[in-house]
């Protein structure tokens, strides 16, 4: 609720956001269906969903709920395994290769942000500047919590579920594809996911307030 306030008292917030989460989830997705083509599965590249086009990947649903919630969701890309050289190996690099997308985000924004705060005493006190960089950070940040949660359909679940198939009962793993929805929303409904994702910011944040001052 305090964030639909947020930006109902504050519109034009909503454009300083917009830049982080069209970049944020673009090359998420972008980084799926790149790292899929580049493993033998050529599905998204044929579907039109390597691309670079925001228009390509948003879903409305995830969209709003990233903006009215603070945890959202693209459409899924098309992937289909059979067509990986290796389907573990492969399944874990197309899996992480959305949040790598979103760390090197995380590390190129945060790594500019030092140098142009330190370059220009304007841009110090220039909200706008300010803002914008703060939200592609923070949002590049939770999607990279978010994401690696190993409940189904995120993308962790594919890496837990390959790294520990013959340590954990099958049956776990087709109650988290069969529910891992409804878990997910219950995390986010009761809050349990606020503290990871605070935790995950003040670091990334705090250790740019420490570049800014050394």
């Amino acid at each position: 609720m305090s964030r639909i306030l947020s930006i109902i008292q504050n519109p034009l917030g909503l454009l300083y956001l917009l830049p982080a989460l069209l970049l944020g989830l673009t090359l998420h997705e972008w980084g799926h269906a790149y790292a899929a083509y580049r493993c033998g599965d050529p599905t998204a590249r044929n579907l039109g969903r390597m691309s670079l086009n925001p228009l390509d990947h948003l879903d409305l649903i995830g969209t709003l709920c990233l903006l009215l919630v603070g945890f959202g969701w693209a459409k899924p890309v098309p992937v289909n395994p059979r067509n990986f050289r290796n389907y573990k190996r492969d399944d874990i690099i197309v899996s992480l290769a959305g949040v790598a997308m979103n760390l090197l985000q995380v590390v190129v924004f945060s790594a500019l942000y030092v140098i142009l705060w330190r370059s220009s005493a304007a841009l110090r006190g220039n909200e706008a500047f300010n803002t914008i960089f703060f939200y592609l950070i923070g949002i590049n940040t939770t999607l990279i919590i978010f994401n690696l949660i190993p409940i189904p359909p995120l993308d962790g679940s594919h890496v837990a579920e390959n790294l520990l198939a013959r340590h954990v009962p099958y049956k776990v793993f087709a109650f988290l594809h069969q529910y891992g929805r409804y878990i997910l929303l219950a995390l986010l409904w009761l809050g349990i996911l606020d503290y990871p994702i605070s935790w995950a910011q003040n670091l990334v944040f705090s250790t740019i307030v420490k570049l800014l001052l050394a």
